[in-house]
């Protein structure tokens, strides 16, 4: 085992690692779970933790639970790792790293004594074909807390291209900004996608059928993946819009034998996997909020581009918007809804922080006032009189103001600027 961490420290150390922009709050009671959609950078995510903390290599110990040097051992050798690291470097760890921990037999109870202990700063990842987030709270009683992490950011992509973000930018730096949004608006964030050169169909095609049968058909026992298959380009094709399964049932039983059952069930089955979301409409009553029907959007915008459904620019800033909202959801900052009344007037997104409407935000690709349907604004001026809520907000692609309309003051934001405020 000697060999295995100086070997994997050496390895880490030669990693050209991003740094995330996300917030990591290390506790010695409670286990980080890092979790997100497939290919994330979950386990560089680990490597930027250690960048950032500029850890030594006495200081933490690392072990990738799907390396074969760790999967040959027996399990009662690989709980002895802190005492193996202690005797090689002379100082226990302070920081455990526990990469793809489901391959660990009886993991949880292992972590767990170590969480009893309060003398590490542990951090555990899980492929979410095996491991999901609701599981690590259930197995770890309580003891766990989440960090999510998404494909690369708007912030976190424009810093990898090196372009400083700053307060004030000239009208040239603009230019670029948008000529960077443009192509991450339709490519989106995925680590490889970003970082390499790779053929970006190739790797979404090759993406979609890992999640399909790791992480749907293998790990749910799926009896019909033609089913699966189906819905899940049903998905994409939905993405920012309203998403009926009745509607699918209907559609697909004249094909194929499912039950409406059936569709529900795998539908949820693309939430756990964290590949797509479903978005209430927002109600004071909370059975009428979950029963009411839902919009759909997807965990990265280069998966539509794909499969050719990326040409609606709207829908795409659209789910670019609803991501970022997402992650603060996750976080436990705000909750998100759509809003529609009974004559079809709809707002895109409710954010909703405590008992009180924060902010209600359209999402439009406009590039001028004329560009700004009436429609979209009358729709924010009603809901913002009837969920009480005077911040309102039209993000645009290109077009920046303040109207007054009824007494009502609405901010046009072009997406740019919005995504690098979030």
């Amino acid at each position: 085992m000697d060999k295995y961490f100086i070997d994997k420290k050496e390895d880490i150390g030669r990693q050209k690692v991003v740094r995330r922009l996300i917030d990591v709050k290390p506790s010695k009671d409670f286990v980080n779970a890092v979790i997100g959609p497939r290919r994330a950078g979950k386990t560089f995510f680990l490597y930027d933790i250690i960048n950032r903390l500029k850890l030594k290599d006495e200081d933490f110990l690392f072990i990738n639970f799907e390396d074969d040097e760790i999967k040959n051992m027996l399990r009662r050798e690989v709980v002895k790792c802190i005492q193996k690291h202690t005797e090689l470097y002379g100082k226990e760890p302070s920081y455990l790293f526990f990469d793809e921990i489901q391959n660990l037999d009886k993991w949880q109870s292992f972590v767990y004594s170590l969480v009893e202990k309060k003398r590490y700063f542990i951090f555990i990842t899980g492929s979410s074909s095996k491991l999901l987030s609701r599981e690590v709270a259930t197995m770890l009683r309580g003891r766990s807390l989440n960090v999510t992490v998404f494909p690369f950011s708007f912030k976190e992509y424009l810093l990898i291209k090196d372009f400083k973000i700053k307060k004030v930018f000239s009208s040239i730096e603009e230019g670029k900004i948008k000529n960077h949004l443009k192509t991450y608006l339709k490519a989106g964030g995925f680590p490889q996608v970003v970082l390499e050169k790779i053929d970006k169909k190739t790797f979404f095609r090759e993406y979609l059928n890992v999640v399909l049968y790791r992480d749907l058909i293998e790990r749910y026992k799926i009896e019909s993946p033609e089913v699966a298959r189906l819905l899940i380009y049903s998905v994409i094709q939905s993405f920012a819009k309203e998403y009926s399964i009745n509607k699918i049932y209907k559609q697909l039983k004249q094909k194929i034998e499912v039950s409406n059952k059936t569709l529900y069930q795998y539908s949820s089955y693309f939430e756990d996997v964290l590949f797509s979301f479903l978005l209430r409409k927002f109600s004071f009553s909370y059975k009428k909020s979950l029963l009411s029907t839902p919009k759909i959007y997807i965990n990265d915008n280069g998966i539509t581009s794909s499969f050719g459904f990326s040409e609606n620019k709207g829908r795409l800033m659209e789910n670019l918007v609803f991501l970022e909202l997402k992650k603060l959801e996750l976080n436990n900052i705000v909750e998100i809804f759509y809003w529609k009344d009974y004559q079809q007037h709809e707002v895109d997104f409710v954010v909703k922080e405590g008992m009180r409407i924060k902010q209600l935000i359209q999402v439009t690709h406009a590039s001028s006032r004329e560009d700004i349907e009436k429609r979209e604004t009358n729709a924010l001026l009603r809901a913002g009189r009837e969920l009480r809520c005077k911040n309102l907000i039209v993000i645009t692609w290109d077009y920046e103001d303040k109207e007054k309309i009824e007494n009502k003051t609405i901010r046009f934001i072009p997406l740019w600027k919005w995504l690098l405020r979030i």
